[in-house]
């Protein structure tokens, strides 16, 4: 059968993208390995009436309104600001970084006005490369070695597996510091949840004549099958290239959900456990919606080395790698392959630059 385009892989990306590609008129194909659409934004609704993430917990939040109201053609949002906590020294405390957090940790009383200078006077008083080698030195650059050691190190150590100095300082840049007294996760305009979950959002993306879906089967198993003028590809970046630059590192999580007969197991939906214990946060989900209900379900997280890939490890022998297979891209657009997405190239977006990417991409190449 022949079509315009096939999408490998149904998750945002390649929905987002089969999406334009329809309303432009392309006959599109999705090819999906797992059994379910959606990707790694799968979620369903337990027996208890809580909606549940199954790769973890998800929250939406852009600053561009053209995301937000392409994405809200499909869903309505139910309107919620992620907060979190950090249990460290016996106590949960604020987190991201803000004046409350600086407060409860330092037994002090500062002001909003006083914040920045108290950072800086950390910063001055710690021992760090100021060339920024790696994410240690890119933390206690901007906070100083005590908040590195009490949300930082260990948390850093349990999520990837090594040592913070082995990591790239890329990685620092996604973690929000503020000199007031917010206390939201992010400070995005727009933030929210699907109120019928995300899988629900993706079957309205999906939903258009011009779409066909088949899931349960390997994009390289059948891409031989179809021709095509267009294909999509948003899976792993080294799989593509048939690993000819060696295998790049992913990072990927056991989750271990878990319901209790109470109708509330922590005070916000996520806790992240930087020192204690084995997991590196626990996600209470019924918070996300304001769900009722006499039971809760949690998820712990336990990072690991295998299964499915959710992180890219950012490592300068991993970059170099990365740089070797990017080259490549060019030649295969001149061949109608396009890369997008996390995994596909190989780089941490969160959801909204994955949405905005493929809009970019496909609106572009039509």
């Amino acid at each position: 059968m022949k079509f315009n385009a096939v999408i490998a892989g149904a998750g945002l990306s390649g929905s987002v993208s089969a999406r334009i590609l329809a309303e432009k008129g392309k006959k599109v194909l999705v090819v999906e390995k797992k059994k379910n659409i959606g990707g790694n934004c799968h979620d369903y609704k337990n027996e208890f009436g809580i909606t549940v993430h199954t790769h973890g917990p998800h929250i939406f939040h852009t600053n561009c309104k053209e995301v937000w109201d392409f994405l809200n053609r499909f869903a309505e949002f139910e309107y919620y600001q992620h907060r979190v906590l950090s249990f460290a020294d016996g106590k949960y405390i604020p987190f991201p970084i803000n004046v409350k957090t600086i407060n409860e940790l330092f037994a002090n009383d500062i002001s909003v006005d006083e914040i920045k200078t108290f950072l800086e006077n950390q910063v001055k008083k710690s021992k760090y490369n100021p060339e920024i080698k790696n994410f240690r030195d890119a933390v206690i650059s901007q906070v100083g070695e005590k908040l590195y050691e009490t949300f930082f190190k260990n948390y850093t150590i349990k999520q990837w597996g090594r040592d913070p100095e082995e990591l790239s300082p890329e990685i620092a840049r996604r973690i929000p510091v503020r000199e007031n007294c917010d206390q939201r996760y992010f400070s995005d305009r727009y933030q929210g949840i699907p109120k019928y979950g995300y899988t629900r959002m993706i079957e309205n993306i999906l939903d258009h004549e011009n779409i066909s879906v088949l899931t349960g089967a390997d994009y390289f198993d059948i891409k031989d099958n179809f021709e095509t003028e267009i294909t999509v590809y948003t899976g792993k970046l080294d799989r593509f290239f048939e690993y000819k630059y060696g295998e790049l590192e992913y990072r990927s999580l056991i989750l271990d959900f878990q319901t209790y007969n109470k109708k509330e197991f922590q005070p916000v939906a996520t806790v992240n456990y930087p020192n204690d214990y084995d997991w590196t946060r626990i996600t209470e989900f019924k918070h996300f919606l304001s769900e009722k209900s006499d039971h809760t379900t949690v998820c712990y997280e336990y990072p690991c080395d295998n299964g499915e890939p959710y992180y890219v490890v950012v490592t300068p022998e991993n970059e170099q790698k990365r740089e070797k297979y990017i080259s490549g891209f060019e030649e295969m657009e001149k061949k109608g392959v396009y890369f997008i997405g996390r995994l596909a190239q190989y780089k941490y977006f969160n959801m909204d630059q994955v949405v905005k990417q493929a809009m970019d991409k496909i609106t572009n190449l039509i």
